[in-house]
């Protein structure tokens, strides 16, 4: 108790804290993007559940996982070269979710540019699949994610019960926008498009980080931002012509009420 009131007092702490958070949210974006997209391949009635036991299973596993956070940091240790290029099991592991997610988001993208054919059975154009397959894949990238980001935070500083707090306050944010999220990608499904091809860039920097190429975030999450900004545009200018279209055929009638 005496070394939590300790870190209370100290000013430093709070900034870590405050960065650590900032950061684990920010890096939850590319999480909460594809539990969005997974759970919508589920049937209506079962979307809520696998967002909400996937999310909170991946809280239960980010914290077993900064409980061994020794051994996770003796993963940046090199186990074997290839062509003089040292890899570690953590440029493993982002090499294989990059991996991954370059599969999941390109077969999605095909299920969702074949949407069109009548005979598609979802919304959102993306096949269904099961809760427990949903669950799966999502605690899959979120070790991913995990990995990399309890590295970085070991990097900004060395108090666990920091790290702690900030884990539970961003998976907490993420459990209360994954459902409003889901809904907004299923409500405006030319989204989707944007989505997965934001985790394709994703999955393209986890490769490049796992080939020992430093790719900055800020770069990414900026051009992320702008590419959003304009699909915003996109779909306040298709509403604003969806109502002008609607009115057309009312403007007769109300003449000859007039008339």
């Amino acid at each position: 108790m005496e070394y939590l009131l300790t870190l209370a007092a100290d000013p430093a702490v709070w900034a870590a804290l405050v960065t650590l958070i900032v950061m684990e949210v920010v890096l939850g974006i590319d999480n909460l993007v594809f539990i969005s997209i997974i759970s919508n391949k589920l049937p209506a009635a079962q979307r809520a559940r696998a967002q909400r036991i996937g999310i909170m299973l991946a809280l239960v596993m980010r914290l077993a996982l900064l409980g061994t956070v020794a051994w996770i940091t003796r993963l940046t240790q090199p186990v074997f070269e290839i062509f003089d290029h040292a890899f570690s099991w953590r440029d493993l592991i982002l090499l294989a979710g990059g991996l991954f997610l370059v599969w999941k988001a390109t077969k999605e993208m095909h299920h969702h540019v074949n949407k069109a054919s009548p005979e598609s059975g979802s919304a959102s154009g993306i096949g269904t699949i099961t809760v427990a397959s949903a669950i799966g894949q999502i605690l899959l990238l979120d070790l991913v994610f995990s990995v990399d980001s309890i590295i970085t935070a070991v990097g900004m500083t060395e108090h666990l019960p920091i790290m702690f707090i900030a884990v539970i306050v961003a998976v907490a944010t993420m459990l209360f926008a994954a459902r409003p999220l889901s809904r907004f990608i299923e409500r405006n499904p030319t989204v989707i498009t944007l989505a997965l091809s934001f985790l394709l860039v994703i999955a393209m920097t986890l490769i490049a980080e796992g080939f020992g190429t430093h790719v900055p975030k800020g770069y990414i999450y900026a051009a992320m931002g702008f590419a959003g900004f304009v699909e915003g545009l996109n779909l306040l200018a298709r509403r604003a012509r969806v109502k002008r279209e609607s009115r057309k055929p009312m403007q007769p009638q109300v003449k000859r009420l007039a008339s």
